[in-house]
């Protein structure tokens, strides 16, 4: 699975990787992203422009938002399957964008987080898709997303079980078009082996009260942690 991950990335950054970006706000640093919170994404329905949606997948039909909580992920082999992902596996596609993800692996029987990154240290595309829920009140409606899983790479597979679907840069503005089932099933595969980086990092990041560039830092910087 995938359950936190960090974006700290600068505009000027985003623009340069990605050509003909709109920010349109002020990014918002956050080393430690966690569910329920807010992220940011690119939609198929406006690519180019960078949002903010609620991070866990909130079906239109749901009652209330707390399903989202449970929604953060979608496996990548049953996603046109899941009632609560195949309309949205099908019609709506983005871009999760991040500068890494934390996975833990199990060291001496304690869980160690590892900060994981791509190998150039670019910006990260995930692929997510995303939902829009309108309460019963017709207040504000919800824009939320998913992070879409898969099994893990080589070295993905040392430290656990899933990983989250890393887009290619030559995959990127597929995802965002694909409408087939077997183009969408053709994009979610495992990332290539030697594609990514990592390192053991802090436990203080188990916390989502800890957020700030410490969480970046490895393990031996930061003292015995054990």
């Amino acid at each position: 699975m995938c359950g936190r991950y960090s974006f700290s990335v600068k505009a000027e950054t985003l623009t340069a990787q990605f050509e003909g970006f709109e920010i349109g706000q002020n990014l918002t640093f956050n080393f430690n992203v966690a569910p329920t919170q807010e992220a940011y994404v690119v939609t198929d329905d406006t690519p180019g422009t960078v949002q903010a949606f609620r991070w866990g997948l909130v079906p239109f039909w749901a009652k209330d938002l707390k399903i989202g909580s449970r929604m953060i992920n979608a496996r990548s082999e049953t996603l046109l399957e899941k009632p609560a992902f195949r309309q949205a596996a099908r019609k709506r596609h983005c871009w999760v964008l991040a500068d890494s993800f934390y996975e833990w692996k199990t060291v001496q029987g304690k869980k160690q987080p590892y900060r994981i990154q791509l190998r150039d240290e670019s910006v990260m595309v995930m692929a997510g898709i995303w939902e829009t829920w309108t309460p019963d009140d017709r207040e504000d409606r919800i824009h939320s997303f998913s992070i879409i899983t898969c099994p893990p790479n080589q070295e993905m597979s040392a430290v656990h079980n899933r990983m989250p679907v890393i887009l290619l840069r030559e995959d990127q503005g597929a995802w965002l078009e694909a409408k087939t089932d077997e183009d969408i099933q053709h994009l979610l595969q495992t990332p290539a082996d030697d594609l990514l980086k990592m390192y053991p990092v802090s436990i203080r990041v188990n916390s989502v009260r800890n957020n700030g560039p410490e969480l970046h830092l490895p393990q031996e910087e930061q003292g015995r942690l054990f």
